[in-house]
């Protein structure tokens, strides 16, 4: 099978995965990030930048943060279809050359996808491919499941593949040159693909009780700087 036929079968996967996992919590899951971009997120955005959204999915943190110039990346080509208006779709393997120019961006974000990239080294030339098109000064700000509090749970998703904790991927960004700036072991709590929906007021509160994430908290935040 050639590459193209590959990434092509790979992209309808995805769209199938995205379907059964997100589409009953669609609405739900882009109001949380409403709150998230708008009471968190956006202190490390400027509203000047040029951010990219790395498996931006169905483009719920691109599509709301406030910035000059905003581009959503993902393998799943159904992602160009649902990104806000002014959201440039970039649909390809994260870790392959990425067509912009060096030096080109303010901000990196990823948010629950490093975990299924199907090894460490696609994860390293992705890292390394955040550092050729940051610019000095530049944000990769990254937040997943952290196997250290879900040892079990972390497997139920079929397509997880990457294992990490806060440790081992501000490693590999102080490998590939990154300065943390952040590092936060327990962030949010873990899935909203499935299960409770709390009020999101819940959730505005539980934002500004920083005290409270060491108990329900189950994913990292790593912020590395160029």
């Amino acid at each position: 099978m050639n590459p193209e036929s590959s990434a092509t079968e790979k992209g309808a996967e995805l769209q199938r995965e995205y379907q059964l996992r997100f589409s009953a919590m669609h609405e739900y899951r882009r109001r949380v990030w409403a709150v998230l971009t708008r009471e968190y997120f956006q202190r490390l955005v400027g509203t000047d930048q040029t951010v990219l959204d790395l498996g931006c999915g169905w483009g719920e943190f691109i599509s709301q943060i406030q910035a000059t110039k905003k581009y959503g990346m993902d393998l799943n080509p159904e992602g160009g279809q649902r990104l806000g208006e002014g959201v440039t779709f970039l649909n390809q393997d994260c870790s392959a050359m990425w067509p912009l120019p060096d030096e080109s961006l303010d901000v990196v974000f990823t948010s629950n996808f490093f975990e299924h990239l199907p090894d460490k080294e696609l994860l390293q030339k992705t890292v390394a491919q955040a550092w050729r098109c940051l610019r000095p000064g530049g944000r990769l700000i990254c937040m997943g499941p952290n196997i250290k509090f879900l040892p079990g749970s972390y497997w139920d998703f079929w397509d997880h593949h990457v294992t990490l904790t806060e440790a081992s991927l501000s490693e590999l960004l102080r490998l590939e040159s990154f300065r943390i700036e952040r590092c936060i072991p327990k962030f949010l709590p873990y899935s909203m693909s499935a299960g409770f929906r709390p009020p999101l007021f819940f959730l505005r509160l539980y934002l500004r009780l920083a005290f409270a994430w060491r108990f329900i908290g189950r994913q990292f935040l790593v912020v590395g700087v160029k």
